[in-house]
């Protein structure tokens, strides 16, 4: 079975070398496309800017979105990406250092599946990431894809 790709939404280097690290290490098998800003995260869903000609019928099965993003933020990238048919029921899982409850709140208005704050320690932000893995890939059952008409 081919695995689909998870999305990392990320612009800090040493995170996302620790997330990329840690699914490694939890033997987190499925390729990992990195956006690093809102924009390019949007482009890559929806196949346009640097990832035109891309098929987005082929969405990744999860997507790690950081919420303090360049260009445009997390919570835009949500926004979007629940605003679309193509992307509506896509699992996005909140991944961030933010301690906004704030934060906590606006993502689960906007449609996060979850919300997960990065643990500081490194040993936590492994386990954490090996709990996502399980659910996330494992046992979580994705939305069907919208069928596409003719």
């Amino acid at each position: 079975m081919m695995k689909t790709p998870i999305l990392l939404v990320e612009d800090n280097p040493d995170d996302e070398a620790l997330t990329l690290r840690a699914l490694k290490k939890n033997k987190i098998l499925n390729d990992v496309v990195v956006a690093h800003d809102g924009v390019e995260a949007l482009d890559y869903l929806f196949g346009t800017g640097v990832h035109a000609g891309r098929d987005a019928s082929a969405p990744p099965q999860l997507v790690l979105l950081d919420l303090n993003l360049p260009r445009l933020g997390g919570l835009d990238v949500l926004r979007r990406i629940r605003d679309d048919d193509r992307t509506k029921l896509l699992a996005v899982v909140i991944l961030t250092s933010s301690r906004e409850e704030e934060d906590i709140v606006r993502s689960y208005s906007l449609g996060a599946n979850s919300f997960v704050r990065k643990p500081v320690e490194f040993d936590e932000f492994m386990q954490a990431v090996k709990t996502l893995g399980l659910y996330w890939l494992l046992l979580h059952e994705p939305a069907p894809l919208p069928r596409r008409t003719p």
